[in-house]
């Protein structure tokens, strides 16, 4: 392996939100903060030389994004995911939930529905209900331990409001890596109802082995008319905080519609950082990658084993892409604020708790193991000394 993600970083008096934050957000500093989804292991050096060159030229006045920015991520989608994007078709947004609520304001109306699959990444709620949308569920279902869509539930939950259904693909937070058969399916029913389908796929490069990604768009023609698709390099190469991510619209009219939308808010010029980061790992970051996903993957079937052979109280389900884990807990007999209570003072460790995710999600969390696997043996040993006790 070429990186080290064992190496030790220390992210304390950063304005770090998954560190700095902890007092604030769980009563106390003093834990292993295992929840806000970025990772603890170092932007690669690619992105971080890119950026220090820049910064040799010593003027950061107003800029555009170049062809090389479309460029990069118009090869990067072929290599990666066999999809063909011409340049025109990816439009700019500061970040994946700006995306949501913009995609809501520019292709639906107040009073209209949209529909969410929870448990899911919950500013999916926010970015319709905030905006006078009507909230329609569509809940996944568990089966065997693996979640899987409703769709007999789905087509009984449309009426002749509903304009759109947001989708994460692969799934936050039960890392579901949605089959092209599965993913066909809803298109279809979109089709047939003339339902735009919002696809979140900010994990798609993020897919461990045995499992492959499919962009909901590129299923056909017809299907990428009524598609539109959020990426960004944010999570795979931990820059969240650069805020720079693209939709690809392939529909003219919903892409005049987005645009437009996006320049009356005044948000579509971006950073010039975001912009130089973007080019240098779409252009340079496969192989920093396939490490990665390695190292993730040794955590996971860490966690897996430990709660095996020792917490079978806790039940991993084994994440298909992601680097985050959701614990299914439900037989500690906790839900809810108890249950978030009891990871935090007993356990001493900060996760997000399953019901913030909507229905579904109760007695589960979220647990990030995009962190050293010295912090993910040492949170699992807190994890098992304090279940002991509450036996």
């Amino acid at each position: 392996m070429k990186w080290n993600f064992d190496e030790p970083v220390s992210r304390e008096g950063t304005n770090c939100v998954k560190y700095d934050l902890r007092t604030e957000t769980f009563g106390s500093s003093d834990l292993i903060p295992m929840w806000v989804a970025d990772m603890d292991f170092r932007t690669p050096g690619f992105i971080i030389s890119a950026l220090r060159k820049r910064l040799d030229h010593e003027i950061l006045g107003y800029s555009f994004r170049p062809d090389e920015y479309y460029a990069s991520i118009s090869s990067w989608l072929l290599k990666r995911h066999n999809w063909e994007v011409p340049h025109e078709w990816i439009c700019f947004c500061p970040g994946i939930v700006p995306a949501l609520n913009i995609c809501t304001l520019s292709f639906t109306r107040p009073g209209d529905s949209i529909i969410v699959q929870p448990p899911v990444y919950f500013p999916f709620y926010s970015a319709v209900e905030n905006h006078g949308r009507n909230l329609i569920y569509n809940q996944l279902t568990e089966v065997d331990g693996r979640w899987e869509m409703d769709f007999k539930s789905l087509i009984k939950s449309i009426t002749p409001s509903t304009r759109m259904i947001i989708i994460s693909n692969p799934h936050n937070p039960v890392g579901r890596v949605w089959s092209a058969d599965e993913l066909m399916q809803l298109a279809e029913i979109c089709l047939e109802n003339n339902i735009i389908l919002l696809s979140d796929e900010i994990h798609s490069d993020l897919i461990l082995p045995g499992f492959y990604h499919t962009p909901a768009a590129r299923l056909s023609e017809k299907i990428a008319e009524i598609t539109v698709t959020c990426i960004a390099p944010s999570k795979t190469f931990n820059l969240a905080g650069l805020s720079t991510s693209s939709v690809i619209i392939s529909n003219p009219v919903l892409r005049k519609y987005f645009n437009s939308k996006a320049e009356h808010l005044h948000i579509g010029n971006g950073n010039i950082f975001g912009t130089v980061a973007s080019i240098a790992a779409y252009s340079e970051g496969s192989e920093w990658i396939s490490d990665l996903m390695d190292y993730i993957t040794g955590n996971i079937d860490y966690v897996i084993d430990y709660c095996r052979e020792l917490i079978p109280e806790i039940i991993p389900v084994r994440p298909e892409a992601t680097y985050m884990i959701w614990l299914d807990c439900r037989k500690l007999g906790m839900q809810g604020k108890e249950l978030q209570e009891f990871f935090v003072r007993k356990a001493r460790i900060g996760m997000v708790e399953g019901s913030v995710f909507g229905r579904g999600g109760e007695g589960f969390m979220r647990m990030n193991i995009g962190t050293t696997n010295q912090n993910v043996r040492k949170a699992m040993e807190q994890i098992e000394k304090a279940v002991a006790l509450h036996r």
